[in-house]
């Protein structure tokens, strides 16, 4: 189950999600055990965003010789991660789309103001014919997210094949992107209300990039 408000989807605060989260906010959880339950709850963001794909109807035989009516997608998909905390996600996602190609942006904050600064973009050459997971596991300002997205749109990619996949967000970030980019739908865990000083997301969970690979 999950909450839709337009172009935000939020997954349902069942027992399950809601466990997992409290263990990767936690403090005091082992990095082994933060990369496993975030994972985990990337795994389940990918499935909420890949339902969000057109399918086709399609017909195969079974190896007992019966017919299937089933669905395979349309159209073609990649994904892109903002580095250097949205690299975190693409092991889940590869559980998920075991061949899916990846390109990556290079996008860091400036200390003084938190303002975003592009410094590297490899994308797929025909990214303008899919659709595109872009993944970050933290939407803070929004300032990142925006900049992926300008960089996304100025190689031909419509905003409507843009999913925007992560753990937390604030609502300040949610605001400012769907302000910016109402075509793009969100795909989050949870909404956390508030930013503190440094930009960092409240309660939150700390810096993601940090504690995931240990630096």
């Amino acid at each position: 189950m999950v909450s839709v408000t337009g172009k935000l989807i939020i997954l349902d605060k069942s027992p399950q999600v809601k466990a997992l989260m409290t263990i990767i906010r936690d403090r005091e959880t082992p990095r082994d055990v933060f990369i496993f339950y975030s994972d985990r709850l990337t795994r389940i963001l990918v499935e909420r965003g890949l339902e969000l794909l057109p399918l086709k109807k399609k017909e195969v035989i079974t190896p007992l010789n019966k017919r299937y009516s089933g669905f395979e997608f349309e159209g073609k998909i990649c994904a892109v991660s903002i580095m250097r905390a949205g690299e975190s996600m693409e092991k889940a996602l590869r559980d998920v789309c075991q061949k899916i190609r990846i390109g990556k942006i290079l996008i860091q904050r400036r200390e003084e103001d938190a303002s975003p600064v592009v410094y590297y973009a490899k994308l797929p050459t025909d990214i303008s014919q899919r659709y595109v997971l872009l993944l970050d596991p933290m939407l803070a300002t929004g300032g990142s997210a925006c900049e992926a997205i300008k960089i996304l749109k100025g190689h031909g990619v419509e905003e409507a094949k843009i999913i925007f996949i992560n753990l937390i967000a604030s609502a300040e970030g949610v605001r400012r992107l769907q302000s910016e980019y109402p075509g793009v739908t969100i795909v989050t865990g949870e909404v956390d209300p508030e930013l503190d000083e440094r930009a960092f997301i409240l309660p939150g969970l700390g810096d993601f990039g940090d504690r995931y690979f240990g630096t």
